[in-house]
């Protein structure tokens, strides 16, 4: 049993489907696009049922590839069930899809979620009222807190079993203006008179025929002689309004369709045209003098947590247990055994030294990932998206590339990804190439390592700067990008700002153990192989014999052949230009390579040992390089596949190394100036 969930972005469907699949979940591409596809399986009264969550869209046009992707899913792989999933608060905009879903034939349920929010406004929604109107069961349902959920499934489990249907005919009954009814039914009898069409859903490629949907008519392949008749119909269906236009004609009357049936099945309270209590505090976080302002205090503070006392003390915590307490029992059962000299280096500086001195900064990694995701669960991010439309706009961007650099707080990797819902290829390869310059999880240790050391009074300040350089420098790029490679005009940005919400802590869970997870396998796989690949290189020579002195290991004379490049940028000593290339791999890698290869067992000798080799303004000039050079391997592979096209992923990493260079060669060159 295929049970398909869709809906409006925001409307709650990411947050039903992870109630239902929880970590049954699997994670691709559809076939042919570069769309995200999930699917999860959920065990319910003894049935399999498979859940795929479609790509959230507002309409069924073929304007963006997720619209096309549902389409497709929904005319072609035909689940047995669809659910579409409307945000309660906002109803009239989420029917606009829901009408459009009927007219393909799949069985349906609607499900109004968010109706605690619905009942806390005043508002009564009766959803029986719609269902009879609609002709199709309605549910309400509040999806974060479980809400009639299990209803929902057990009513969708249900329709499932009934075979009965025609993919022909529309599902439920929609009641248009006599005009749009009629030019709808004549197409429909026009397609109808072709048998080898009767298996499709006509009802809907008759409304997309009528509206002057391109891609529907190419998929019906139709002669000209059908065409001409459905021109025909189409004229003097614009003949009957002043409008003249067919795509405004069938939009309005859907639109008052829909006004018809919420003022009949709605009660809103309170008086007409009374702000919200998310339009009150729009006025002032959106407000066009105080928006930036409170988005960077905002960002200021969450970093200041992250490495505060409290992140700090946990961080610490971890040090101490794996720094010492292991490292100290590790060393006496080895002279117990009496174990040669190189299982103590091998276990203690490359396995315990180099994957624990990156778990030691996980606890900051939460606290990140864990302010990020109240932002995001909030509504916050979708307003610092409208926040930054503006500027963004300067360099040829709109508020929509924002998103996937915001996501570039987190991975890099899924934030290129993410840039594929833009439409406009210009835009999309643009936000590809500048989104590396926002500072990924992963470089975090790098920042936190050298603030620890080099800048104690103000750890959380000298991180906090590493973002904003890498968003200055991601719009001064923008900028050069925009007058080189990127000419021509800006397209229009028009985003939904959801309602303010409280976090649901069981999403918020979710959320923050995903990220975890992922570092813990990270750390477990790619940082434990470094390690140990680092202290192999470090220790063995050319003739992979084991040095006394490993200034005559490969990795030492690979880093002198490297060092001179990066000496006028102040760390141009063989450890630091291996770590620099070990961080191509995975950029946690940089901390456990300079674990091994400074010999340092634990935080404190790491601490001692960059001291000697770095002064504050080089070790600055070192995490501004860490920040904006060529992305790790696996984000060079996504945007080789998100730009199909190796030239452009060569390009992109050529250039971020190039503007990583320039920075930092203005940075250490400019404190020495200033600072003597």
């Amino acid at each position: 049993m295929k049970i398909a969930l869709t809906g409006n972005p925001n409307s709650g469907k990411t947050t039903l489907f992870n109630l239902y699949t929880g970590s049954n979940q699997y994670v691709g591409n559809w076939a042919g696009v570069t769309v995200e596809k999930k699917e999860g399986s959920v065990k319910y009264k003894g049935e399999s049922i498979t859940l795929v969550d479609l790509p959230g869209i507002y309409s069924l046009s073929p304007y963006s590839m997720e619209e096309i992707v549902t389409r497709r899913v929904l005319i072609e792989e035909r689940p047995d069930v669809l659910i579409d999933i409307l945000d309660g608060t906002n109803i009239e905009r989420n029917l606009y899809l829901a009408l459009q879903l009927m007219e393909l034939g799949v069985p349906m349920i609607l499900a109004v979620n968010m109706m605690d929010e619905v009942r806390q406004k005043g508002d009564r929604l009766d959803c029986a009222e719609l269902s009879r109107q609609l002709g199709v069961q309605v549910i309400p349902i509040t999806a974060k807190k479980g809400e009639n959920t299990k209803e929902l499934l057990e009513a969708a489990a249900a329709l499932a079993r009934n075979p009965a249907r025609d993919p022909s005919r529309s599902v439920g009954k929609v009641a248009y203006d006599r005009a749009t009814e009629q030019a709808i039914l004549d197409v429909y009898v026009i397609l109808w008179e072709i048998p080898g069409l009767r298996g499709l859903p006509l009802g809907f490629y008759a409304a997309k025929l009528l509206e002057g949907d391109k891609k529907a008519g190419e998929a019906l392949n139709l002669d000209k002689e059908t065409a001409g008749r459905i021109e025909r119909v189409v004229a003097a269906y614009e003949a009957s309004s002043p409008y003249g236009d067919r795509e405004t004609m069938l939009a309005d009357a859907r639109y008052k369709s829909i006004t018809a049936m919420v003022e009949k099945a709605m009660v809103k309270a309170g008086a007409e045209g009374g702000l919200s209590l998310s339009d009150k505090i729009d006025l002032v976080i959106t407000n066009r003098i105080l928006a930036l302002p409170i988005f960077l205090l905002i960002m200021f503070f969450m970093f200041a947590l992250t490495f505060g006392p409290v992140g700090s003390f946990l961080s610490g915590g971890i040090d101490f247990i794996l720094g010492d307490m292991l490292t100290r029992w590790v060393t006496g059962l080895l002279s117990s055994a009496a174990a040669p000299g190189w299982t103590h280096g091998l276990l203690v500086d490359a396995i315990i030294g180099g994957v624990g001195g990156v778990l030691t900064f996980l606890p900051q990694i939460l606290i990140l990932f864990t302010c990020l995701s109240v932002l995001e669960d909030s509504g916050y991010m979708a307003r610092a998206a409208f926040i930054m439309d503006r500027l963004l706009h300067k360099i040829g961007l709109t508020g929509k590339s924002f998103i996937p650099m915001l996501m570039g707080f987190g991975c890099t990797t899924p934030a290129v990804m993410a840039a594929r819902t833009m439409e406009n290829d210009r835009d999309r390869k643009m936000t590809i190439m500048i989104t590396p310059f926002m500072s990924c999880g992963a470089k975090l240790p790098v920042y936190a390592l050298f603030a620890s050391i080099f800048f104690t009074e103000h750890e959380g300040a000298a991180v906090f700067s590493m973002y904003i350089i890498g968003m200055v420098t991601a719009v001064v790029s923008g900028l050069f990008l925009r007058g080189t490679l990127f000419r021509g005009t800006v397209a229009p940005f028009v985003m939904e700002l959801p309602p303010y919400r409280l976090p649901s802590p069981g999403a918020l869970l979710r959320h923050v153990w995903e990220k975890a997870k992922g570092f813990l396998i990270k750390a477990g796989t790619i940082i434990f192989s470094m390690s140990v690949l680092t202290w192999l290189l470090q220790n063995l020579d050319w003739s992979l014999q084991l040095v006394l002195d490993n200034r005559d290991s490969i990795f030492a004379s690979v880093g002198r052949g490297l060092a001179p490049i990066f000496a006028p940028l102040g760390f141009g000593n063989w450890q630091a230009a291996v770590s620099i290339l070990a961080g191509l791999i995975a950029k946690e890698t940089v901390v456990s390579s300079m674990l091994v290869l400074y010999g340092a067992g634990s935080g404190e000798a790491l601490a001692s040992a960059l001291a000697a080799a770095f002064d504050p303004v080089s070790a600055f000039s070192f995490m501004v390089f860490c920040l904006l050079y060529m992305p790790c391997i696996s984000a060079f592979v996504s945007i080789k596949r998100e730009m199909n096209s190796w030239r452009w992923a060569i390009l992109t990493a050529a250039f971020t190394t190039a503007v990583a260079y320039i920075i930092s060669l203005v940075v250490y060159q400019g404190g020495r100036l200033i600072f003597g």
